[in-house]
């Protein structure tokens, strides 16, 4: 069977999962869960997604939810077929493990509070966005970022070699909420436009469907 990616087209999250079966080349279907009318609230939905949240796959009667977890899975049930995502040697799998920890403590929390804030919460919400709240995210992050600037002048990704796809998509949508915080840093602003340049970004960025 077809594996079954569902989940909604701006839900970041399901961005995450679609990008690496872009990337591994699996085909797959998408089932739109629309979250506008609490589908993902649905005793049904629930079933197979415990915390109502998107997304969640199907493959074959396999159920697995949270982004992140799901890259993993495909990457490394495909690790033969399309770009190599996680590496094999245990030196250069630490490295990724490295920078996978790197995006979840250090990019994460900071760019999806701001992205709520400014182009989520105002979308759906109708509530302006606190701007003082805003900024002050994207003070935290820049001091990260300092340290992204510093790694990214010695190496082409954080893991070294390596590319990781967990900053997008976050990494997109922060300059579309008015951040600056990545063309002032070289070496980041060269790193984002790369990922942000991969086909398997360009595939789902502007909408997402599946393959079959």
């Amino acid at each position: 069977m077809v594996l079954t990616l569902y989940g909604h087209h701006l839900s970041t999250c399901t961005q995450r999962a679609a990008t690496i079966l872009h990337e591994k080349g699996v085909p797959f279907k998408f089932v739109l869960v629309d979250l506008t009318k609490g589908e993902h609230k649905a005793p049904a939905y629930m079933e197979k997604q415990p915390f109502g949240q998107v997304p969640y796959i199907d493959d074959d009667g396999f159920l697995l939810y949270e982004s992140r977890a799901i890259a993993r899975y495909i990457a490394e049930k495909y690790a033969d077929q399309g770009a190599p995502l996680i590496p094999k040697d245990s030196k250069a799998k630490a490295l990724f493990e490295q920078a996978a920890s790197i995006e979840a403590f250090n990019f994460d929390p900071y760019t999806s509070k701001a992205v709520f804030e400014k182009v989520f919460k105002p979308r759906l919400t109708g509530i302006p966005a606190d701007e003082a709240l805003f900024e002050s995210r994207m003070a935290e992050l820049g001091k990260k970022l300092d340290v992204y600037e510093q790694i990214l002048s010695k190496q082409k990704y954080l893991a070294g070699d390596e590319v990781t796809l967990f900053h997008l998509p976050y990494a997109e949508l922060l300059p579309k909420a008015g951040a600056k915080v990545f063309e002032e840093r070289p070496n980041v602003s060269r790193w984002i436009n790369e990922l942000a340049a991969r086909p398997s970004w360009q595939a789902v960025r502007g909408s997402l469907s599946g393959t079959v």
